[in-house]
């Protein structure tokens, strides 16, 4: 039967089940059943294939499943779910809400392999689902998430992370690590280094002259100082010193008005200084909406931004609004995308 899907372009999208443990499973399964995905990507699930039937009983969908072992062959419309099913780990054998390392090394093999797609061009974006680092750890897996283990697979250092949601876009200056600490990782060289990287990975997503914006650390931006002086120290320096180079740079502005003014169209995208800092501000607007994009990669990826939520796992009461969301960016970007060399 003749494939009735617009003939369009639409990009071939890898999706790596996750930790099978979780939700990741079940949000693939109801994201993939919604036919409004198939008009932008051609979504390659990246799994096993007993953690996908389990998903699909557990959601009560009756789609097929159509395992490959090149991406060409696959059929790439509703109703069917193309599978390259590496077979690492029974389905069965992995309780649903806890930490396992099973669980752990099949997602991290389903990561590896997402990975050797996208690298030689068989896939063209990634949008991940969600991992668990302690399965990671007890599986032997050092990396602390995706994006240091996407970085060591692709030989990256420090990728950037980019959290969109609508069109308001957010960078970190830090994020995995204490507020003590990232309030030492505000320096001048630092905010000028992203400031650089944070222009070129929006010139990579198309944005010829991104206007960016730097957040303030501390209330009203200090008050020239009375409520600290980093922003009079290291931020306002380390924006000047952009302005120089021909980036159109600015800030420091208040947290509590950055992310509005930003989401009314004033700036492109706006540097937050630490982790919450910009996650509160994201998820604020839609939470499940909120999808990180991982930027300074050979490829473009997407990730839903929750967790595993091993207590709704096998409940079939998980949103996949987020793994819908992440799919669509990841196809939008996908064409686009072009890492700047360096």
């Amino acid at each position: 039967m003749m494939n009735t899907i617009s003939a369009t372009p639409r990009s071939l999208i890898g999706i790596p089940l996750g930790d099978i443990a979780g939700v990741g499973p079940e949000i693939v399964a109801m994201a993939l059943a919604q036919p409004a995905i198939y008009e932008t990507a051609r979504p390659l699930v990246i799994g096993e294939a007993g953690a996908l039937r389990r998903a699909l009983r557990i959601v009560g969908l009756n789609l097929a499943i159509n395992p490959i072992t090149n991406p060409a062959e696959g059929e790439y419309r509703p109703g069917v779910i193309d599978l390259v099913d590496l077979a690492n780990v029974e389905a069965n054998g992995v309780t649903f809400g806890k930490v396992q390392a099973e669980a752990g090394w099949a997602a991290f093999e389903f990561i590896r392999k997402a990975v050797e797609l996208a690298q030689t061009g068989s896939i063209e974006a990634l949008a991940t689902t969600p991992i668990n680092k302690e399965a990671f750890f007890a599986a032997g897996i050092q990396d602390i998430g995706h994006t240091e283990l996407l970085g060591r697979l692709t030989g990256t250092a420090d990728p950037l992370t980019l959290f969109q949601v609508f069109d308001l876009k957010v960078f970190f200056l830090s994020r995995h690590v204490s507020l003590a600490n990232a309030i030492r990782l505000v320096t001048r060289q630092r905010v000028l280094d992203y400031l650089q990287r944070c222009a070129g990975a929006l010139h990579d997503l198309g944005i010829s002259n991104p206007r960016l914006v730097v957040a303030g650390l501390n209330p009203h931006s200090g008050e020239h100082g009375r409520f600290g002086d980093e922003e009079g120290r290291e931020l306002e320096p380390a924006i000047a010193d952009a302005r120089a180079l021909g980036i159109d740079a600015a800030g420091p502005i208040g947290a509590d008005s950055v992310f509005h003014l930003a989401r009314q169209g004033q700036f492109d995208a706006v540097l937050a200084l630490y982790h919450d800092q910009g996650h509160i501000a994201t998820k604020m607007v839609d939470f499940y909406r909120t999808i990180a994009i991982t930027l300074g990669l050979p490829f473009i990826r997407t990730s839903v931004d929750h967790g595993t939520a091993f207590d709704l796992a096998g409940t079939g009461q998980a949103n996949p609004l987020s793994m819908v969301e992440a799919i669509r960016l990841a196809a939008i970007y996908a064409p686009v995308y072009r890492k700047t060399p360096g």
